[in-house]
């Protein structure tokens, strides 16, 4: 669909000459010398703006063309009355006009507001420009008939710190009606008598914008994306309000003009719009900072109110020196200092074990020493030693007994000294973590509240870097960026000889970047595998070839169907994206789910 300004055809700015004749008659040979034009195959849906006079008056129109005809004429609703009536002065509103509009061919063709157009089988609403900015635009009750994209022809001249009014008001028109929309503004080529005319243009998608244009251009521009009509169809089903919306509002049949076009898809083509590496993290470097304070306060205010109603004094965590327990402390401390409660009360505990290095234990007592908590150090060796001897464990033998019984006596061991403090455990797993089921059950997968629940671990990477610049201290500091730059891993396997981590964590489950990109299409649109693929492909070219991405998305398929049963039993964790796998909110899913269907998809690709 290609989208072009208000009276694009005669430009916006000819004043009473709209009333002249010469003007208005030439309007007629103008449409059809366009609608000529669109008479290839390949060619889209093109709406131009036009004066159009019906019944004997004179309309500010929308007019839609395609193979090489007139389609329909869709009239502006509301007109601007101000300073000598304005655009009252030359328009007439149409309101709910409905009728015929003979065509320059001859054809009688659809002439009204309630018209919405389809093309590949996706509807498509106009309005006009002032439209957009009454108390309900017309776009409301039309997204609400069923149309997906609204196609808005505009002539807005500009004012200071007028484009961030009208960008925002356009992005929650979008979010609202949950619909693609498509802005395109008069620009250079009108006349600056009085005003001045930058040429906007918007693509946006459910309040994203896709694309937009340089403005003050003095020649033709465009700004061109793919609108994703299946994650706005997805989000209507989900979000049933929408359709209770709409059987309360929408009264009124709409026409339906057939603009042709199929959904045939063509995988030879560029899409054409930016598909992030990291949906979980914005790519602007001031949105990320807005972000991280806003997650930070989320977890902070929900385990703030845990201890407030506990009547709890004392935090116990496991501190590994790693990037999760990182965090869960970092919170944590906000969370006491909000509070007025003495970080003592919070008691870190460190617990080498079998596979613990020199650098992760010296982080993780290097960051308890700087923010001032209790620091409490309990090795596991000899205890889970004795365990192995107490169950006929072989210690040479590293499978998952060996691992899981480590991570459950630290477990052990923290809700014991919660006992004894008259504490709670906090949580340190992460969204990504309870995706992928990577927590041993009943150890590092309990505790009395999870605090990073709803942080996927791209993210929390990002909120721990933000910790350490805005980090008074030069010691934590320090300490957070070497904890940032440590391999993931649960170390539980001994280190290599040389003391380095030996046991990778995304050697052994996948990038989690690429888990992190599956786990957000999957739980945020419900795509299937063929599809998120498809995507990654474009967010990963030249980082992860096809097999690669392949391998991994049947990885995370099986271990999310197979893993449900860890989430069904979740602790309390407060949610802090539009991605959370709760079992009492977000997500509820049987632990006995078959995955089959797409463990195939995966297969086929």
């Amino acid at each position: 669909m290609v989208v072009f300004p208000e009276l694009s055809l005669t430009g916006y700015t000819c004043g009473d000459i709209f009333h002249n004749s010469t003007l208005l008659d030439a309007v007629g040979p103008a449409i059809e010398r366009v609608a000529n034009a669109t008479s290839r195959t390949d060619c889209p849906l093109v709406i131009i703006g036009a004066p159009i006079i019906y019944d004997g008056i004179l309309y500010n129109c929308a007019v839609a063309l395609g193979n090489g005809r007139v389609l329909a004429v869709i009239p502006k609703t509301y007109i601007p009355g101000y300073n000598e009536f304005y655009e009252k002065r030359w328009w007439a509103s149409a309101l709910e006009r409905t009728g015929k509009w003979n065509s320059p061919s001859g054809d009688a063709v659809p002439f009204g507001t309630k018209v919405l157009l389809t093309r590949c089988g996706v509807k498509i609403a106009v309005e006009i420009c002032e439209d957009l900015w009454t108390p309900i635009a017309p776009s409301c009750k039309a997204t609400l008939a069923g149309a997906e994209v609204v196609a808005n022809l505009s002539a807005s001249d500009e004012l200071i710190g007028k484009y961030k009014y009208l960008s925002d008001l356009v992005r929650q028109q979008s979010a609202r009606c949950l619909c693609g929309y498509v802005y395109s503004s008069a620009g250079y080529g009108e006349s600056s008598t009085d005003l001045v005319f930058d040429g906007k243009a918007f693509v946006i998608e459910n309040g994203w914008l896709l694309a937009s244009n340089h403005r003050w251009q003095r020649g033709s521009q465009y700004a061109v994306a793919d609108i994703d009509i299946e994650a706005l169809r997805r989000d209507r089903l989900h979000i049933t309000s929408f359709d209770d919306c709409r059987r309360r509002n929408v009264d009124e049949e709409y026409l339906i003009v057939d603009c042709g076009g199929s959904l045939s898809e063509d995988k030879n083509r560029e899409l054409l719009r930016y598909v992030s590496r990291l949906p979980f993290v914005p790519a602007d470097d001031f949105t990320l900072r807005e972000r991280c304070e806003e997650a930070i306060d989320i977890q902070v205010a929900g385990l703030c109110r845990r201890l407030e109603f506990t009547h709890c004094r004392s935090l116990v965590v496991g501190i590994s020196g790693g990037l999760d327990s990182t965090l869960a402390l970092l919170v944590a401390v906000r969370a006491f200092d909000k509070l007025g409660l003495d970080r003592k009360g919070i008691c870190g505990v460190t617990m080498p074990g079998f596979g613990t290095t020199g650098r992760t234990h010296g982080n993780a007592v290097a960051l308890m020493e700087a923010l001032g908590v209790t620091t409490r150090e309990i090795p596991i060796a000899d205890a889970v030693n004795q365990h192995f001897s107490d169950i006929g464990h072989d210690p040479a033998v590293h499978d998952v007994t060996y691992e899981n019984s480590q991570a459950r006596e630290r477990t052990q061991i923290l809700m014991d000294i919660a006992n004894q403090l008259g504490g709670m455990v906090l949580g340190t797993g992460d969204l990504s973590e309870l995706a992928l089921g990577w927590a041993t059950y009943n150890g590092d997968h309990m505790s009395m509240y999870g605090v990073n629940a709803g942080v996927p671990k791209t993210l929390v990477k990002h909120l721990t870097r933000y910790f350490a610049m805005t980090c008074d201290d030069e010691l934590c500091r320090k300490t957070l960026f070497d904890i940032i730059d440590t391999p993931i891993s649960p170390e539980l396997i001994p280190a290599a000889e040389n003391g380095e981590i030996k046991q990778k964590t995304e050697d052994l489950v996948g990038p989690y970047e690429l888990h992190d990109f599956f786990l957000y299409y999957t739980l945020r649109f419900g795509f299937r595998p063929s599809r998120i693929f498809m995507l990654a492909l474009k967010a990963f070219d030249g980082e992860f070839d096809r097999a690669v991405i392949k391998h991994w998305m049947t990885v995370f398929f099986r271990r999310f169907f197979a893993q449900q049963f860890k989430r069904s039993c979740l602790p309390d964790g407060p949610k802090v994206g539009s991605v959370c796998l709760s079992p009492r909110g977000d997500w509820r899913m049987p632990s006995d789910a078959s995955s089959a269907l797409w463990l195939s998809e995966c297969e086929k690709l």
